[in-house]
């Protein structure tokens, strides 16, 4: 009952915000364009369908919201006009009592947060659709930040899900273009991130993996702060880290103010998006201006902060070697490469023609270069290359949009704190710079360490191993006997299987003559 009357909701707001239109003009079949004179009745929206789907999501709730906020980052799949409009999606969602809070937390760490904690702020300071966040302070004095998640969320999404793989397989069957939307795979794949996020442990765990990536011993500690997981109040629906205290990257005149250099502070955005993906193969994926702050902290002026960590990418070493070429490539404007790289990758058709690839990546990159440097969009460069690569039936690996989507935010957040940010020439010193230290002798030598370990066990055993394989007996004699009387044996049942066919013919032919006479 619950499920129709949530189902008939849906429906209800899919008709005020006049979505049936949406959905009529995207069927190309002469009844839907008769239906869809019907349903406007001679009236046109006066909200364009970008607005309408935003405000339609909002009305839904939490849910719909996140859904639209990961639909935005698929602009190799939806119109560009409704990927801008859904990027506004915002959390904003009331928070839920501070004492069902306190009984989440005593529930998960089994005791009451204001026994376990040497004080617990009863109000959160922020609030957002999968969880809100508590201040409070450790026993031994040290302040942190309590991530509660929202009672009940996996039911609610469970259901939610539900209903949108029934619109999904409905949306399959009835668009002509569903096979390249592949609204199933989208909602398959937000479900994943959905419930990636709904374990605090796994946000936690990357939020650990990234400040090692940042530690002190990697040089980088400059670049980024990242908070340090409290690991004895962890749940999977309670998360505490280290707290942190900064200044949204978004407000530029309170940067100034601090004395933040924002040329600085652009360069070293780029260059931390750069060694994530590029260094570690392990990229914060969500780096949008509510989640990265700037530290105002004399000792730690200028450094970026970065929080929630409920989504991230990852990439193999064949997917960092295969960024790095192409992003060298477009820099050479040697089209050529990229069309051999795409077809070296096997995301093309292997009978893909590589000159018809080659104009394809020209006709894309060439129009840019024509800008000024610092007016070159690489998302949007990357963004147009997966659209192109659709006509050759590419399928776009999920860890690239991801990146896709990043790069975006790293280039808009940049842009806002240094309007001549350039990012090509940022970029271009770094990738040849890891590509020097991945082909050069130092490349060389760092994978000849790392192999060393499993070389230091296999070594002593090759002389071992190599006797052993001399010191066996010929088995050529043997495996030869047994052949040769597998032969026999297949004449033997192949003479009496063509007997056992002839008697039986014979008995078929006196059979007939019998019936005849």
């Amino acid at each position: 009952m619950l499920r129709i009357r949530r189902f008939i909701f849906i429906l209800y707001i899919a008709f005020k915000y006049r979505l049936d239109e949406l959905v009529l003009s995207s069927i190309q079949h002469p009844w839907t364009h008769r239906l869809l004179r019907w349903v406007r009745l001679g009236r046109q929206p006066k909200l364009s369908r970008g607005v309408r789907l935003r405000l339609a999501l909002e009305a839904l709730g939490p849910v719909f919201v996140k859904f639209g906020q990961v639909l935005s980052t698929r602009r190799d799949l939806i119109p560009a006009d409704i990927a801008q409009e859904l990027a506004r999606l915002q959390d904003r969602v009331p928070p839920f009592s501070s004492e069902l809070a306190a009984k989440t937390v005593e529930k998960a760490l089994g005791a009451s947060p204001h026994v376990i904690f040497k004080h617990f702020e009863v109000d959160p300071v922020a609030s957002a659709s999968i969880a809100q966040v508590h201040f409070a302070i450790l026993p031994d004095g040290r302040e942190a930040a309590v991530k509660v998640l929202r009672p009940g969320m996996r039911e609610v999404i469970d259901k939610d899900l539900a209903l949108m793989r029934t619109f999904a397989n409905i949306v399959q069957r009835l668009l002509v273009d569903a096979r390249r939307l592949r609204p199933r795979e989208v909602v398959a794949e937000f479900e994943k991130y959905l419930h990636d996020e709904l374990d605090l442990i796994r946000e936690a765990s990357n939020c650990s993996q990234l400040r090692r990536n940042f530690g002190p011993e990697t040089g980088r500690a400059d670049l980024l702060i990242v908070p340090e997981v409290y690991w004895d109040y962890c749940a999977t629906n309670v998360f505490t880290m280290q707290r942190m205290k900064g200044i949204p990257v978004s407000q530029v005149d309170r940067l100034l103010e601090a004395g933040v250099d924002l040329k600085d502070l652009a360069r070293k955005g780029v260059e931390i998006f750069f060694s994530q993906v590029f260094s570690d193969g392990f990229f914060h994926a969500d780096m949008h201006p509510g989640n990265i702050y700037v530290s105002d902290d004399p000792a730690t002026l200028g450094r970026y902060i970065a929080l929630d960590f409920g989504i991230v990418g990852s990439l193999s070493e064949f997917d960092k070697n295969y960024l790095a070429q192409n992003f060298l490539a477009f820099f050479q404007r040697d089209y050529r490469r990229v069309a051999q790289l795409h077809i070296e990758s096997g995301w093309v058709p292997p009978d893909t023609r590589e000159e018809e690839l080659e104009g394809a990546v020209r006709a894309v990159c060439e129009p840019y270069f024509d800008r000024p440097l610092s007016q070159i969009s690489l998302g949007q460069v990357l963004l147009r290359l997966f659209q192109t690569s659709r006509r050759f039936n590419v399928e776009i690996q999920p860890q690239l949009v991801l990146l896709q989507k990043t790069l975006l935010n790293v280039e808009g957040m940049g842009r806002d704190l240094d309007p001549e940010l350039d990012l090509w020439d940022t970029a271009k010193p770094y990738l040849e710079n890891w590509m020097r230290q991945r082909i050069g002798a130092q490349g060389l030598k760092e994978r000849l360490t790392k192999e060393a370990g499993q070389w230091s066990q296999l070594l002593p055993q090759i002389p071992r191993l190599v006797y052993e394989n001399l010191s066996r007996p010929d088995a050529l004699p043997a495996l030869h006997d047994e052949l040769r009387l597998l032969r026999q044996s297949q004449q033997q049942n192949n003479r009496l299987l063509a007997a056992l066919c002839a008697v039986l013919g014979v008995a078929v032919v006196v059979a007939l003559w019998a019936l005849v006479r």
